[in-house]
């Protein structure tokens, strides 16, 4: 009897080459890696701020003098893994970003997985509907902390580097000037000139002193190398003056013989926040005996002579700055060098307001 031979089964090339116990690789599918989402990573600011004159922030600093938050890394709100309507390759249509569907040819089923780029720009949070594949969504850029016009940092130095061309190299005095937003003390209407080497109307017949002309005051107060524990400044005006002082002084104590006046320089150093200034509503002709002696006296206004109660409450060792003339005036150093001498020093030509006595 003949034994009926079993023939092989014949095996094409895909099944020889596949390994023991795998499927043939015809029948094989390569998966697709999952697509990652791209982050917006928020920048890095420079700072004073504040305080350096000259420097260039970036997004934000912080110098401040009086510093800046930073917006944190966020990736785009709504952002998903995978773009909208896509799908794995060989399985159909994908839809484009402009909503059109188009087939897909299934030529290589290796899908290179995206690159997680990270942007340096600043970008706030989007949130992207999810009817709407994004085309009309745009990051918001992100106001830099330094501020923009009048608020920026750079628009206060560059009135700080005026005045130290002018003449005033006492780098505590520059970094004050470049430190107080001068354009708050001033009416809305010429905040654009609020950084502009010029005194400025504020109202009942006064003014705010010149940029150059207070740092120039102050800086001849500081010039003995006296430490300024108690300044007494006479005319506080709409408060820019004595927010200059705050900044090299331990306390600034500051009188206002008119009542608007007086009140408008609480309402601008309010949002400032200044722990050291103490205002006072009264005849700047008599000062503050009760808080005397000061390590020094600043008038911002302009008297034949300087008062005798004045020239009493001044330290020894201390300077008293202040405008003495008329039509001419002549910025006067005053110097008390005993108990009952005192040292006077006349100096620039300046243009002050007259000082005034009684209260309004």
């Amino acid at each position: 009897m003949t034994r009926r031979q079993r023939k092989a089964p014949v095996l094409d090339k895909a099944s020889r080459a596949s390994p023991a116990g795998a499927p043939p690789a015809a029948m094989t599918r390569a998966s697709s890696p999952p697509t990652q989402g791209t982050n917006g990573a928020n920048g890095s600011n420079a700072a004073s701020g504040v305080k350096g004159v000259g420097k260039t922030p970036s997004a934000g600093h912080a110098a401040n003098p009086h510093s800046g938050l930073r917006p944190a890394a966020t990736p785009m709100a709504g952002a998903s893994a995978r773009p909208v309507g896509a799908l794995r390759p060989g399985h159909g249509p994908t839809t484009s970003l402009h909503g059109t569907a188009r087939p897909t040819p299934v030529t290589d089923t290796k899908v290179k997985p995206v690159t997680t780029v990270k942007s340096k720009a600043h970008v706030a949070p989007v949130k992207v509907s999810t009817g709407n594949t994004g085309r009309h969504a745009k990051p918001a850029p992100v106001p830099s902390p330094d501020g923009i016009g009048l608020t920026s940092e750079r628009v206060r130095v560059r009135m700080a580097e005026r005045v130290a061309a002018s003449g005033v190299k006492h780098a505590g005095v520059l970094a004050a000037l470049a430190t107080v937003p001068r354009h708050g003390f001033v009416d809305a209407g010429l905040a654009n000139q609020a950084y502009e080497d010029a005194a400025l109307p504020i109202g009942h017949g006064q003014t705010i002193s010149k940029p150059s002309v207070v740092g120039r005051m102050i800086e001849l107060l500081l010039a003995s190398g006296r430490p300024l524990e108690k300044v007494l400044e006479i005319g506080t005006g709409c408060g820019y003056q004595a927010a200059v002082l705050s900044c090299v002084a331990r306390d600034v104590y500051s009188i206002e013989r008119v009542r608007p006046l007086h009140e408008r320089a609480k309402a601008n150093l309010r949002p400032l926040r200044v722990p050291n200034i103490r205002l006072h509503y009264g005849d700047g002709r008599l000062g503050l005996p009760a808080v005397a002696p000061f390590d020094g006296i600043v008038i911002a206004a302009a008297g034949l002579e300087i008062p005798d109660a004045l020239l009493d409450q001044l330290a020894v060792g201390a300077r008293l700055v202040a405008p003495v003339g008329g039509e001419q005036q002549i910025l006067t150093l005053i110097e008390r060098v005993g108990a009952r001498q005192w040292r006077e020093t006349q100096l620039d030509r300046v243009l002050f307001v007259p000082l005034k006595s009684g209260i309004i």
